[in-house]
């Protein structure tokens, strides 16, 4: 099993930036990437950027391309997702995922990002 805390969320005005984290416990060695997806009220959860643990290749949704920026730090178990000019719409619970190549990838519970106009 594996356990996924994410940290790092908060209020923060337009234009502003947030850096979250999300650090995992447990036997993470089924995942091969990690993930940070975002929900907003009655929306459908989405991806929003990736990065592989071997290599550290990241993919990006388009909405968030050259504001958003995704790392990890293996050593640490941990990646982080580093937010710049932020808009209203990025506003959403944000969640922490490992994925795995077979078998359900592994959640955080969730942070909350509200960007106020």
């Amino acid at each position: 099993q594996v356990q996924l805390v994410e940290s790092g969320g908060g209020l923060v005005q337009a234009g502003g930036s947030l850096k979250l984290s999300c650090t995992a416990s447990g036997w993470i060695f089924s995942i091969n990437a990690w993930g940070w997806y975002r929900q907003a009220p009655g929306k459908q959860r989405d991806l929003v950027a990736s990065i592989t643990i071997t290599g550290g290749s990241t993919s990006y949704a388009d909405s968030v391309k050259g504001r958003f920026t995704i790392s990890r730090d293996n050593a640490k178990n941990t990646m982080y997702l580093q937010m710049n000019s932020l808009k209203p719409e990025d506003t959403a619970v944000y969640y922490c995922a490992g994925l795995r190549p077979q078998g359900d990838n592994y959640w955080g519970r969730g942070t909350q990002v509200t960007v106020s106009s």
